[in-house]
């Protein structure tokens, strides 16, 4: 077995030094749907992980944190059954006082648009 004496750091991919950036985009020049085969996941002390790729440069192998959002059970669940919409409407206001009591917001009415072939404007 040969002796390595490389240095080995953990980077983000937001916070890589413009060498490392040009030897990831050269290991991986179509971005995402290339790296994806290599993304691995690396335990920490605190019980949480972290997803990296490897990238290796003349004097040193990195692993580069890639930001990764794991759906997780309830997340799944709450999709399923409606409950996210129904909390994102209570963040944005979207069933708010804009609501005209029918449950359609009034950019769901076409009829309210006139035209210019619209009788009613006459």
């Amino acid at each position: 077995m040969v002796q390595d004496n490389k240095k080995r750091h953990v980077v983000s991919y937001e916070n890589m030094s413009p060498e490392l950036a040009a030897a990831f985009n050269e290991k991986y020049p179509g971005g995402f749907s290339d790296y994806l085969q290599d993304l691995e996941k690396y335990p920490k002390p605190d019980g949480t992980s972290f997803y990296a790729v490897t990238v290796e440069i003349p004097d040193a192998i990195y692993l580069v944190k890639i930001k990764v959002k794991v759906d997780d059970l309830e997340d799944i669940e709450k999709w399923l059954e409606g409950e996210e919409e129904a909390g994102a409407e209570e963040i944005t206001g979207a069933s708010g006082a804009a609501d005209a009591g029918d449950g359609t917001l009034p950019d769901d009415n076409i009829a309210q648009y006139g035209g210019d072939d619209d009788p009613s404007d006459a």
